[in-house]
């Protein structure tokens, strides 16, 4: 793939391009930006990127088990933490390739084939658009699907004692 940004600029500085400059550098053609140094994306990052996308789609309706969604839930009423929006996430990254795990849970009367199909398409698209990374699989885990009548477990208020 293609640096963004870099396919439409020419290989040469604007001194060379306009004629102006006699300078020690005239004449030396610049190389790809790709190539003047290394760009290393943290597994922390596709998660991130991974669960967003994953989120996105019609039917899920959360990510991880009940007991990582328990814990995260915990976790993010203490004051100054965030939503996780990995949870339920798990990558391999390497240089050129990563593997994505996911855990989700689907709201009762959807298609999980469907649904699945439409989160591992969404995940390869988002992740390889933003990290030039080649996704070579999405496992999906479905862990539970949630029904109509049931309380959100992350919206209970913890009891005081």
């Amino acid at each position: 793939m293609t640096e963004t940004g870099q396919q439409n600029r020419p290989e040469t500085s604007g001194a060379e391009s306009t004629g102006e400059g006699a300078g020690k550098n005239a004449g030396v053609k610049r190389g790809d930006a790709g190539t003047r140094g290394r760009t290393t994306i943290a597994d922390g990052v596709v998660e991130k990127i991974a669960g967003m996308a994953a989120r996105d789609v019609v039917g899920v309706h959360a990510m991880g088990s009940g007991i990582s969604r328990a814990f995260g839930a915990a976790r993010e009423r203490m004051p100054g933490t965030t939503k996780s929006v990995s949870r339920g996430v798990k990558v391999e990254a390497g240089e050129s390739q990563t593997a994505i795990d996911l855990e989700i849970i689907i709201d009762y009367g959807v298609s999980i084939t469907d649904v699945a199909g439409a989160v591992r398409e969404s995940v390869i698209s988002a992740v390889e658009w933003m990290t030039s990374l080649e996704v070579v699989e999405v496992n999906i885990a479905v862990s539970d699907v949630k029904l109509p009548d049931e309380e959100e477990e992350e919206e209970e208020q913890p009891r005081l004692r």
